[in-house]
């Protein structure tokens, strides 16, 4: 069996909770993303040692621009204390960082972060790790087949030869591979705007577990529960 079928390769988390988590402790919305960095920085070095070749968290969607300015610019600020602060350590472990995302929007501060994190680890080989900050899976999609059609006008491609595989080439992070599992945190059952173009085969674990409480054991949970479905889904054929 290839290897994908029996461990995922790239692994998708959607971080959901923050919110409830801090309200259902009498505290600040702010104090749930606050904990929430630390079960991001737990999980990626979980991820690390398990071989995933792949994360892709889901820190900030171009919807969420929607709530209270102040929750937003906290967020913002919080991803740049993020970027600078893990760079060391990020670099150390071989992990190499990508933004997945629009940039427009988001503060010039955060950007430059974002790109120095990313040049510093960007020859890293033990795991890919995408930041997807002001990411729409709809405006991805929409992003590459605007880039489609700006090369066809230029002569550079003709779309009637255009394939799946020379779609993917023109998303954010184009040697990104599909997503094998996708982990929703916080007992929602939705994918939200979530790689559409690349979960096409995913598995989808939902947990009820607020995201700063998800632990080490959890995503070994999914992981399993990821390997019982290709088992099971192999087993009919």
């Amino acid at each position: 069996m290839a290897k994908s079928l029996i461990f995922p390769n790239h692994i998708g988390i959607i971080m959901d909770g923050n919110g409830r988590w801090a309200q259902s402790r009498g505290q600040p919305r702010i104090a749930g993303h606050q904990a929430g960095v630390e079960a991001a920085r737990r999980i990626i070095n979980a991820s690390v040692e398990l071989h995933i070749q792949v994360l892709t968290l889901y820190v900030f969607s171009t919807e969420n621009w929607n709530r209270p300015l102040g929750e937003v610019t906290f967020l913002m600020s919080l991803a740049e204390k993020y970027a600078l602060e893990e760079i060391d350590e990020l670099h150390q472990n071989g992990v190499r960082v990508q933004h997945m995302g629009q940039r427009e929007k988001l503060p010039a501060t955060l950007l430059e972060s974002l790109d120095k994190l990313a040049s510093q680890t960007k020859n890293n080989k033990r795991m890919t790790l995408n930041l997807a900050i002001n990411y729409s899976g709809r405006l991805e999609i929409l992003n590459a087949a605007a880039l489609i059609f700006q090369a066809h006008h230029k002569g550079e491609i003709n779309i009637d030869d255009i394939s799946p595989m020379d779609f993917t080439y023109f998303l954010y992070c184009p040697d990104v591979p599909d997503v094998d599992l996708i982990i929703r945190t916080g007992g929602e059952k939705r994918l939200s705007n979530f790689l559409l173009w690349r979960s096409v085969e995913a598995v989808y674990w939902s947990s009820p577990i607020y995201w700063p409480d998800f632990q080490i054991e959890n995503l070994s949970e999914a992981i399993k529960f990821y390997k019982d479905q290709n088992m099971r889904i192999k087993s009919k054929r």
